[in-house]
């Protein structure tokens, strides 16, 4: 071969086969062949089938972290949501308690009012309705505050009564409020009728600090009485009406070695409870003042004549 002549043939060794424009041009009409075939006849199904069902493993792998990630976001999601329900639940409850609580209260209050109306009706004595507050401060003593004073008229000494019987007597008056004195405190006293024999007594406190009973002292120790027995006002005190009920015997000690009978007995009257209580005026206040009595004239001194 002259020097001057260069072949651009490669040489055999080195050949390529098709040019790329050919390949270009047979791998395009090749797809779209199968493609057309696949979209007709689902040729590559089959195909596509084993591909998945190899490489769902590994899809499932890579999948995990995801799915875990999901997952915890929507249980905490849920968690609050939860957590913010049961809050609300829990303050829908207790709304609904307190409201049950004060239904209880009210029908409680209700009737115990019906029953202070119908005492109300059977008594002549001029009342007046109040309401307990609170216990007085003083531990060894069995008082209440109501609320009723000097401008609403209530006096020292007026009876005070609940639904069930008296529960005490004002000992102490305030422009606005009242100091009672329950029939349990060891310094009160109230005369009393043995309904069943009627035998009069005098009933106390139970001197044992905040003992919720009564006493009723100076009773013989053969004297007829029996647990059970009802014990009204007597009425000679001039405070309090004839017939209020009081107490009711709980228990008799009769010792050889005691002239007196040891006579334990409950109160009527709710004086452990807050409520609504009727006070009274006080029965002297409303008798006629006694007429004074004119001294009868003196023996006429007769004078000396002179």
């Amino acid at each position: 071969m002259p020097l001057g002549t260069l072949d651009g043939t490669p040489p055999p060794f080195f050949r390529q086969g098709p040019s790329a424009l050919s390949k270009l041009t047979f791998f395009s009409a090749l797809a779209l062949f199968l493609m057309l075939a696949d979209a007709r006849f689902e040729l590559a199904k089959p195909l596509r089938v084993a591909v998945a069902t190899v490489l769902y493993p590994a899809q499932w792998l890579a999948l995990k972290p995801v799915l875990w990630a999901q997952g915890g976001a929507t249980y905490f999601e849920s968690l609050k949501a939860s957590q913010a329900s049961e809050a609300a639940t829990h303050r829908k409850l207790t709304l609904q308690s307190q409201r049950a609580n004060q239904v209880e209260q009210l029908v409680l209050e209700n009737s115990r009012l019906r029953q202070l109306l119908n005492l109300r009706d059977r008594l002549t004595t001029p009342t007046q309705a109040a309401q307990v507050l609170y216990d007085a401060a003083d531990p060894y003593t069995r008082k209440v505050i109501i609320d009723r004073g000097l401008l609403d008229g209530v006096l020292a000494g007026s009876p005070v009564l609940d639904e069930t019987g008296v529960l005490g007597q004002v000992t102490r008056v305030y422009p606005m409020v009242s100091e009672v004195t329950l029939v349990t405190d060891r310094d009160q006293a109230i005369p009393v009728l043995n309904a069943r024999t009627g035998a009069r007594g005098v009933a106390f406190g139970d001197p044992a600090a905040r003992a919720s009973t009564m006493e009723l002292r100076f009773m013989a120790a053969n004297a007829d009485v029996q647990s059970g027995d009802l014990l009204t006002t007597s009425g000679v005190d001039g405070v309090y009406p004839a017939g209020l009920p009081v107490a009711k015997v709980e228990k008799v000690e009769r010792r050889v070695d005691s002239a007196f009978a040891r006579i334990s007995c409950l109160p009527l009257a709710l004086v452990a409870g807050v409520g609504p209580v009727m006070v009274l005026q006080p029965v002297n206040t409303q008798i006629a003042p006694r007429p004074a009595v004119e001294a009868p004239p003196g023996p006429v001194k007769k004078g000396l004549k002179k």
